[in-house]
């Protein structure tokens, strides 16, 4: 379906723009000169800002005029990527930042949650194929980092280009449907979503995506700094450090849809924390790169579908207003988006190293979180 091709197609595009961004940052940080606390206040700040836009967003979703901030959200990324390309400095880059994060909120939020609207039933397998989707994004960012640099463009030619891409997808996005369940008014969307929020089963979903955060985005953001600052090794290194682990995660998501045709996702979920809790401390502490690598690809398999399946429990605990979900899951993202912020201060205060072991919290409190029933 050329509706469904175009959806997974804008998770594909963001994932590579924000696979690109952060396999540069150790470029980035280089040629703009920047900190530990601004490199944390670049990852924390912009995502602050968007998760609290995000439920206006997500209620706006759930009303006709979804495709219209859909379109609009996909030309902010495009506006956004551009101007990260032209960024002299720290100022340019987070307002750059803050837009692209509220732009991917309303292009990539309404997109996953119109991808879920066609096949209520399926929710987890829909999700699935949209994390096969991003990490196919996530393993093309740092080879595409590579290319740039070998070819004389640098990070700021391949984030150029991609703006044009995001033009291009802004543009498909315009036959992207109105929720299936059919529109609501304004005022009503957001009232479902103070209502939503008092729910026990969507508090617990919401902790359990930002729990798993901790070993995924925000592990992310931090890995080429960690091999580069901590392990030692060449920015060109890092890289392929980012690279491993996207490519295990793509391996994983691959994985996942073939599992989840018979194994429950809680009892995969289960599973797959216990095995992160063993791969994290392992990889933090072997000295060997070549051993770092291997555990870091281990522990991206881990961890595939931390964010599928608690995704999927999200909808179903909303069912009919997939734009309440999106909104929902931007106050939750409100508490996630101060981790950064913390960590890149605690990092400057006592270094990059000490701040790793914090993220081991990730896989512990999934196991605390998940139900003991589906």
């Amino acid at each position: 379906m050329r509706v469904v091709a175009v959806l997974l197609a804008i998770e594909l595009l963001d994932e590579v723009l924000w696979g690109t961004l952060t396999a540069a940052w150790p470029l980035i940080r280089r040629d703009l000169d920047l900190g530990y606390a601004e490199v944390g206040l670049a990852l924390g700040v912009p995502a602050l800002v968007g998760a609290a836009l995000d439920p206006v967003i997500g209620a706006l979703g759930d009303t006709r005029f979804r495709r219209r901030v859909l379109v609009a959200g996909g030309v902010g990324v495009a506006a956004a990527a551009a101007i990260l390309s032209v960024a002299p400095g720290f100022g340019v880059l987070l307002a750059a930042l803050l837009l692209g994060y509220v732009a991917a909120g309303a292009f990539v939020s309404l997109a996953q949650a119109s991808l879920v609207d066609l096949d209520p039933g399926g929710r987890e397998r829909a999700m699935a194929r949209w994390t096969l989707a991003g990490s196919f994004g996530y393993v093309a960012g740092p080879v595409i980092v590579v290319a740039a640099a070998w070819i004389g463009a640098g990070w700021r030619g391949a984030l150029g280009a991609l703006a044009l891409v995001a033009l291009v997808a802004a543009v498909a996005a315009r036959s992207v449907p109105v929720a299936a369940t059919g529109a609501v008014a304004i005022r009503t969307a957001l009232v479902d979503v103070l209502r939503a929020v008092r729910k026990r089963d969507v508090a617990r979903w919401l902790a359990t995506l930002e729990a798993a955060d901790l070993l995924l985005d925000v592990f992310l953001g931090f890995l080429a700094l960690y091999f580069v600052d901590v392990a030692r090794t060449s920015p060109e290194l890092a890289a392929l450090a980012v690279a491993v682990w996207t490519g295990a995660g793509l391996v994983g998501d691959a994985l996942l849809l073939l599992v989840l045709r018979r194994v429950d996702g809680l009892t995969y979920l289960r599973c797959s924390a216990v095995a992160a809790f063993a791969a994290y401390p392992a990889f933090l502490l072997c000295d060997a790169n070549w051993m770092k690598l291997g555990l870091l690809a281990a522990l991206g398999l881990s961890n595939s579908g931390w964010y599928a399946i608690p995704q999927a429990r999200l909808y179903d605990a909303l069912p009919g207003r997939s734009g309440t979900a999106v909104a929902v899951g931007g106050l939750g993202g409100m508490l996630g988006a101060g981790v950064p912020i913390l960590l890149g201060a605690t990092a400057a205060a006592f270094g990059l190293e000490p701040t790793m072991w914090l993220l081991l919290a990730s896989p512990l409190a999934l196991l605390l979180l998940l139900p003991r029933r589906g």
